[in-house]
């Protein structure tokens, strides 16, 4: 069993949730972050209004799975990007679990 974690822009979920289904990963969580390109960007939309967002809204997917579903869906996540008009790729890791209950 490993841990995989994917993130992506917010206007990617519904297909990163299909990539999840397509690779029969039934069991997984998410949550919505802000995500970051670099360090100038971020200076550069710091602001003194709390107001004023500085990331893209962005999420993040997390599973404990097996490894070939995790072979899957890097397979179809690989696809996908090489499909992508934007400069935001899906991105993903693996995590290996030394023990679990």
């Amino acid at each position: 069993m490993k841990l995989v974690i994917v993130t992506a822009v917010e206007e990617f979920q519904k297909d990163v949730l299909k990539l999840f289904k397509n690779a029969k990963i039934e069991s997984f969580s998410s949550s919505d972050i802000d995500g970051y390109k670099n360090a100038a960007s971020l200076l550069m939309t710091n602001s003194w209004f709390p107001s004023v967002k500085g990331g893209n809204e962005s999420s993040l997917f997390f599973s404990f799975t097996e490894d070939e579903k995790i072979d899957s869906l890097f397979s179809l996540i690989k696809e996908f990007n090489n499909n992508l008009e934007t400069n935001n790729p899906i991105k993903a890791i693996v995590v290996p679990i030394e023990k679990y209950i």
